[in-house]
Formats: C-alpha cells, structure tokens, sequence
C-alpha cells in the first residue's frame, strides 16, 4: 500500500526556520504514512530550493498569497490525504500515530492539531487554549495548527481560496461539520506575539476575524493585520 499522506508547506523567505518543521516529520519515516513533501514558495530570493533539494522535497513555485500556494501545492500533490503546514510549525511527538488513527477512523473527515506555542508564558496558555476552544466549537482552526484533508474533500469543496488573507478560515468554513481534533499538538512560533505585545496581537486577529465575518473583503485586511 503506497503511503497516503502528501505534505504540503507554503513558504516566503523561510529557508532559514523551516528545518524544525521538516525535522519533526522524520517521526513518521518508518510508519509508511508520508509519500511527498511539497514546498510550495511564493518567490522566495532565498535559498529554500537548496533546501529542497537536501531533503529531497519538490519545490512548487506559485504567485504569493497562502491560499494561492498551498492550492498550488495540493495541484502537485498524488497523495490520498494533504497535510498543510506552515513553515514555522512543528508537530508534536505522537503526530503521526495520531494522523494514522484518523485516516482509519474518519476517512471521510478532515482533522486539526492542537495548537501550543514556543513559549511557557501564561499568554502563550491563554491564545492557544482559546484557539483550540474556538476548533473544538466554532469549528474554526487556523493554518498555524496545522491540517489534515482527505484529497477528494479538498476539491470538493473547493480547496484553499486565493485569498490575500483568512483563506485558512475560508476553508474551515467549507469543512464545516467535517472537522475533529487529531489528538497530537503543533507547536507554532509566538515571535509575533511577542514583537507586538500578546494582548495587541491577540486583539488584532480576533477583531480582523470579525471584520471579515461582517464582510470586509480579505484584500482590505492584508495591511491591518500585517502592520
């Protein structure tokens, strides 16, 4: 049996921090589950097709925008199932025992981490806790947790948007009532947090969230959200 997990990771100038996320996915070599990493890179003036090419990864090289290159990435993939993952993630030990037990007890599903940052602060506790509140509730995971869909549910219900912004909620939204936790944690980079203030940039994903949902178009937030 082929392995059935096609992993895909958008990336922008990110050559230099995404050894960790490649490095946590050796836990699954041995268990037959990972048949491709797809680097899916914005035009990157750095060295991530050297990077690529070291690990043995192919490099899809698409127009920037998340949505735009991990839509161009799951394009490229042969894989049953897609991971999408954000360079600056890192799963948890015991994801791919997780993912495993997923694919046979919910093929039809699509599955998110639980998120935890790199940082033992009770900041860090509280967004992330509220996070996996907001996936286990509202069904609303976001891309730096990390998500598991089988292919043919990705294209049926349309894929990532080429969205400037929230396509990662975009495509929670289309998922509804196909979602559940893995079991297993991504660890995601806090750097923005703690460059902008934890309580600042809390408030600015949650009040762009409602803008978005109030109906501001995505390419109106790019600049708000990025500031």
């Amino acid at each position: 049996m082929s392995a059935p997990v096609s992993v895909i990771i958008p990336t922008l100038e990110a050559a230099d921090r995404i050894g960790p996320c490649l490095g946590a996915l050796a836990e699954a070599l041995t268990q037959s589950l990972i048949r491709e990493v797809i680097i899916a890179d914005g035009g990157s003036a750095d060295a991530i097709a050297e990077v690529a090419d070291a690990v043995g990864a192919a490099l899809v090289i698409a127009e920037r925008g998340r949505g735009t290159q991990m839509a161009a990435g799951a394009e490229a993939a042969t894989g049953d199932w897609l991971l999408f993952l954000h360079a600056d993630t890192v799963l948890g030990p015991g994801w791919a025992e997780a993912v495993q037990r997923h694919i046979a007890t919910a093929p039809d599903r699509a599955g998110w981490f639980r998120l935890r940052f790199d940082d033992d602060g009770l900041a860090a506790g509280l967004v992330a806790g509220w996070a996996n509140f907001r996936s286990r509730v509202f069904g609303l995971p976001y891309g730096d947790q990390g998500l598991l869909v089988p292919a043919p549910l990705y294209r049926k219900v349309g894929g990532h948007p080429p969205a400037p912004l929230m396509e990662d909620v975009i495509l929670a939204r289309r998922l509804r009532g196909r979602l559940r936790g893995l079991g297993a944690e991504a660890v995601t980079s806090a750097e923005r947090y703690r460059r902008d203030g934890w309580l600042a940039r809390g408030w600015r994903n949650l009040s762009t969230l409602g803008l978005w949902a109030l109906g501001v178009p995505p390419a109106r937030l790019v600049k708000r959200y990025e500031k």
